[in-house]
């Protein structure tokens, strides 16, 4: 775990992993629940916990894809473009992050 939040890439990747894990408890439970039960409140809670975590992820990538040179339109709006999709945080881990540094 501390090899993650030793060096800006490993940041990223652990905010990507959280990101992608609410993105999913938000769409895959919350969401349901709430139109299942008329209960809204799981969705009060993740939903601005997925916003940080999106916010997040979005800087983080930018600052990270500025600091190492990346091309926008080869590599950062992919990365980017990830958090948009479930599972894609996940994907673009394995595909860009795992093999950066």
């Amino acid at each position: 775990m501390m090899k993650f939040l030793n060096t800006k890439i490993g940041r990223l990747r652990l905010i990507a992993f959280l990101e992608g894990i609410s993105l999913l408890v938000l769409i895959g439970i919350a969401v349901p629940l709430k139109y299942a039960n008329n209960d809204p409140s799981l969705v009060k809670m993740m939903g601005p916990v997925h916003g940080l975590l999106f916010l997040l992820f979005v800087i983080n990538t930018l600052s990270f894809g500025i600091e190492h040179k990346w091309k926008f339109m080869d590599t950062t709006w992919k990365v980017i473009l990830a958090c948009f999709i479930p599972f894609g945080t996940f994907y673009i881990d394995y595909k860009i992050l795992s093999r950066v540094g």
